[in-house]
């Protein structure tokens, strides 16, 4: 069975584990903030260190390609690649939301006819969300959305949807109303991202090293600083 590094970066979590096929070995996770850049490596040293594993044993590397946080992603991709570059393995992407919807299966075991729904929060009242059905397979795109009240009236007309991820909890005010809409808070996790990466690997589903770049969810926009006295 493939040693597969998982990690996940895209939200304020920051999270490794190490699976040999579908079996855990080692968890390393931050929770606090956004010291993506500072813990990662030394988290995924610590974590290979304790499950006597060397770096050299890793058959392949598998990380959250977004959408997420703009500089999270492109901390967990550019380890993930410089990892794969140096070890001459291959590189594995694994949408961000299907992981927050794997999360919620393993944790809430919707009954197979439920939707599930990942929200990533992306402030003020936006999410990027999609859907999946519990088998984790695309119904709905990722895309951008302003929720309201009617922003999901066509699906829950007709479905029981799962809203999860961390967008879920303020979403809940304006959705909690339809009979059809449940929720969950599972926090995003890189143990949950370990089957399906090991499905991408044995149908060897990898990437490019060089080429591939993380999906923001919308293009990035830096702040223009402003000093007193300048124009």
């Amino acid at each position: 069975m493939p040693y597969i590094l998982n990690i996940d970066t895209s939200t304020e979590i920051c999270s490794v584990a190490l699976f040999k096929g579908a079996g855990q070995v080692a968890f390393r996770e931050e929770p606090e903030g956004r010291n993506h850049a500072r813990v990662l490596l030394p988290s995924i040293e610590e974590m290979l260190r304790e499950a006597d594993v060397t770096s050299a044993a890793l058959q392949a590397v598998a990380v959250s390609i977004g959408p997420g946080s703009y500089t999270g992603l492109r901390i967990g991709l550019s380890s993930a690649k410089g990892l794969c570059y140096a070890l001459g393995i291959p590189l594995i992407a694994v949408p961000t939301l299907q992981i927050m919807a794997a999360g919620t299966v393993k944790s809430a075991a919707p009954a197979p006819e439920v939707w599930l729904c990942p929200m990533l929060d992306a402030r003020r009242m936006e999410v990027f969300c999609a859907f999946y059905d519990t088998q984790l397979n695309e119904l709905r795109a990722a895309s951008p959305q302003v929720v309201n009240e009617d922003a999901f009236a066509d699906v829950l007309a007709e479905h029981p949807v799962l809203f999860c991820g961390n967008g879920a909890e303020k979403c809940r005010p304006l959705l909690e109303t339809y009979p059809n809409a449940r929720f969950d808070y599972t926090p995003i996790s890189a143990r949950n991202m370990a089957l399906i990466a090991l499905q991408k690997f044995e149908q060897q589903q990898f990437e490019d090293v060089a080429y591939l770049e993380p999906c923001y969810g919308k293009d990035y926009v830096a702040a223009k600083p402003h000093v007193k006295g300048l124009r």
